[in-house]
């Protein structure tokens, strides 16, 4: 049975450690379903978290070719202990005078904001789990979505220290 993973991954910024993560995925015939990256508050090291599904035995695989890989420092399935992951939603929506109300109740529901308003239409920026951004864009959509974007998943683990990563093979 195919489950959802949340791997999170420490590397070196340096050019290619992308290309390398990605082609490790593609050329394994893995699928990336969503990855972000970003620098973290230690200089030259960003933090990428990569969703993807498959077996525990494809994701033990694709853990051990992620350590294998030069530049990545640290890498953690964080699936397998409690973390918390959001990701991010800009919707531009129809909204006519006479709907705008409805966007703006739901939009409310949801805890999002209206970050900009034009004469027919909407953006609303909504956080949080992949869950509460589905069952929005399931609201919003009879009342007509213009244009969608989404981040990819971001994650850590909860607790006041980070559970120790494993290292990289040599």
């Amino acid at each position: 049975m195919e489950n959802r993973h949340v791997i999170s991954v420490l590397v070196e910024n340096k050019p290619g450690v992308l290309a390398r993560v990605s082609g490790m995925f593609s050329g394994r015939a893995f699928n990336i379903h969503s990855l972000s990256v970003a620098p973290t508050i230690v200089p030259d090291v960003s933090r990428m978290t990569i969703v993807t599904y498959g077996s525990e035995a494809i994701i033990e695989q694709i853990i051990k070719q992620l350590r294998k890989l030069i530049n990545v420092i640290k890498v953690q399935d964080l699936t397998s202990g409690d973390y918390v992951d959001r990701e991010m939603a800009l919707v531009r929506v129809k909204a006519t005078s006479a709907k705008r109300a409805d966007v703006l109740r739901i939009v409310d529901i949801f805890r999002g904001k209206i970050v900009d308003i034009a004469t027919d239409s909407m953006i609303v920026e909504i956080t949080g789990g992949a869950g509460k951004i589905e069952a929005m864009i399931e609201l919003l959509t009879p009342l007509g979505i213009l244009e969608l974007i989404r981040t990819g998943t971001v994650a850590l683990p909860r607790g006041r220290k980070s559970p120790r990563y494993s290292e990289p093979t040599e």
